[in-house]
């Protein structure tokens, strides 16, 4: 039972912010912050930050694999060592496409939809990169619940476009 109450969810993303203005600048990414919660106590099981780890990572990337690594498994059998439900709170909407080619993250969380139940954004991906974004749809339509948490628009998109050029 998912026991939070709007101003859970206010800290969770302000958590998130935090993390994201510690992600370098850089001119061809979001500066992102993530992190994955369990709904029934709260608990921050991971959290991250886009480049927070070598490789292009982004920062829902970021808490996989660092799941992944504390429960010696790989990303893609995480589901097998989760079982609590867990809610993703996330400064920027899940990628759906990486001009990188590595996985998006919608897909990365979609691997993982038998624990993680909920996906709470502060703001939708700007268009800059990949062009409109249907990860939310495609999130919901695959059972995971996509909710937005209001309040930190501007500070958001700020952070996440620094280093960028005009």
């Amino acid at each position: 039972m998912d026991s939070s109450t709007g101003q859970d969810h206010k800290t969770a993303m302000q958590h998130a912010l935090e993390l994201a203005k510690k992600s370098p600048p850089k001119p061809t990414n979001f500066r992102v912050g993530a992190v994955l919660m369990r709904l029934e106590d709260g608990h921050i099981s991971a959290e991250g930050y886009t480049l927070e780890l070598p490789g292009n990572t982004h920062a829902e990337e970021c808490c996989l694999l660092k799941l992944a690594e504390e429960h010696s498994t790989s990303e893609e059998d995480l589901s097998d060592a989760m079982k609590s439900p867990h809610a993703l709170y996330t400064t920027v909407e899940p990628c759906f496409k990486r001009l990188s080619g590595k996985l998006p993250c919608v897909e990365r969380i979609l691997r993982q939809k038998s624990w993680i139940k909920k996906v709470y954004v502060g703001v939708l991906e700007p268009e800059t990169f990949v062009g409109k974004n249907p990860g939310r749809q495609l999130l919901e339509e695959a059972g995971v619940e996509v909710h937005y948490v209001a309040g930190f628009e501007e500070e958001i998109l700020s952070v996440a476009a620094a280093g960028h050029t005009s």
